[in-house]
């Protein structure tokens, strides 16, 4: 299956097409390749702000109340589900308003991806027209460039027109940042969906980049901890996983560990939490 990169600079925000492959020039040099990632926490919001306008959980205060939360906890990395393509600049903007705080610092960059519309064979879209899908925003501590990675899954539900995507967005030299949606319709589905991202896409895109890196990985994986479609089962080796308690989660390779995590409450802005997971970093070069 083809899947998108993109090399980028200072925090445009990307929106990569299904099918279409797209690329900048930046470089980095092998010394930059296996620099290690900041010694402090790496904080992690996973959110799902119901924005497309068509569900039923649609309040449009979820995006603002995110930028408050975002603004309140300077995360490093946040993992937007079923937000429209402008909620990912609006919420850019948001963090890269605390990014020079002292403990924060960094470039912050974007990157959205839209769901696939069988109907159309094009992007899904929200009721305002914009692009509908999954996001990124991460903040980079020692900018060298970054390049985007995407894909639709080839496994879906036929029976809902809404074709589940994941993203990721490789921090060059640092650290990967991954997103992704998984289908509401059928366990079985999201679960084939879940195995395909972690055995087969996210190790794809390290083979392309040449080089292993520390991986994060938030997202709404509508999968719970029970029966025959439990999450666990999908979640390789050598991953930490933390859930909200729903199906929302946060996973991360194991050159992390756990520091803490909670929920967040969204103020009715959305019908799930915020999810914020601190990992500790080595302290030294790998």
């Amino acid at each position: 299956m083809a899947h998108h990169w993109h090399r980028g600079l200072r925090r445009p925000t990307i929106v990569a097409l299904c099918l279409i492959l797209a690329a900048g020039a930046m470089s980095a040099s092998g010394a930059q390749m296996t620099a290690s990632i900041t010694a402090k926490p790496v904080r992690v919001l996973q959110m799902n702000l119901c924005d497309s306008g068509i569900a039923p959980c649609y309040s449009g205060r979820s995006v603002a109340e995110a930028a408050d939360v975002i603004r309140a906890d300077d995360p490093d990395v946040v993992t937007l589900n079923e937000v429209c393509r402008d909620d990912v600049d609006e919420l850019d903007r948001a963090l890269s308003g605390v990014a020079g705080s002292p403990d924060g610092g960094g470039v912050v960059v974007s990157a959205f991806k839209p769901a696939g519309d069988r109907r159309t064979a094009g992007a899904f879209h929200c009721l305002n027209g914009q692009p509908y899908g999954i996001g990124l925003l991460v903040r980079i501590p020692a900018y060298r460039g970054y390049t985007t990675y995407s894909g639709l899954y080839p496994t879906q539900d036929l029976g809902d027109p809404e074709e589940r995507a994941w993203l990721c967005l490789y921090a060059i030299g640092d650290f990967y940042a991954c997103t992704t949606h998984l289908a509401n319709t059928s366990a079985t589905v999201a679960l084939d969906q879940c195995e395909y991202l972690l055995h087969t896409a996210i190790p794809a895109v390290r083979q392309r980049d040449g080089a292993y890196e520390p991986t994060v990985l938030g997202g709404d994986l509508n999968l719970g901890l029970a029966g025959p479609q439990d999450v666990r089962a999908c979640v390789p080796q050598g991953y930490l996983r933390r859930g909200d308690g729903g199906v929302q989660y946060v996973l991360a390779t194991t050159d992390f560990s756990l520091s803490s995590d909670r929920s967040i409450a969204m103020d009715g802005t959305t019908d799930h939490p915020g999810l914020f997971v601190a990992l500790a970093t080595p302290n030294e070069a790998r």
